[in-house]
């Protein structure tokens, strides 16, 4: 499957008071580039909701912290769908800084009906795109 890169800076805000990417930040910059991702492929979240009532939401998350950013670092996050299923995509994440591996993680994500929150198939176009 697909493997797709989004790089970004280390701001001052994704530091703690050491000067290093605070953990939980980690996960908000394998956030942005799932939503990166989708938007390289023509889906914007925003339209997802209007035009096919539907969300994606975190379903479970496993992270493993092997270095740390530091501020004003460029690092490169990179995203590869692993499984897809009718309702939830896994896909397998790291952040590097160059060819240095610093962190990586499983993130399974959801579809659900935008109003009532229940489980509710992919869109085959964004399924096409992805695999």
């Amino acid at each position: 499957m697909k493997t797709f890169s989004w790089s970004v800076r280390v701001y001052y805000e994704d530091t703690d008071a050491g000067g290093v990417v605070y953990y939980a930040n980690y996960l908000k910059f394998f956030e942005r580039a799932r939503t990166e991702m989708l938007r390289r492929y023509g889906f914007e979240q925003d339209q997802l909701i209007a035009l096919d009532n539907i969300i994606f939401v975190v379903r479970s998350v496993t992270i493993d912290y092997l270095k740390p950013a530091r501020f004003n670092e460029q690092i490169d996050v990179s995203t590869k769908l692993i499984e897809n299923k009718k309702i939830s995509l896994t896909f397998e994440q790291s952040i590097l800084r160059q060819n240095d591996l610093l962190c990586t993680g499983k993130v399974r994500i959801a579809c659900l009906d935008a109003q009532t929150f229940k489980p509710k198939p992919i869109p085959i176009a964004i399924l096409e795109q992805l695999t």
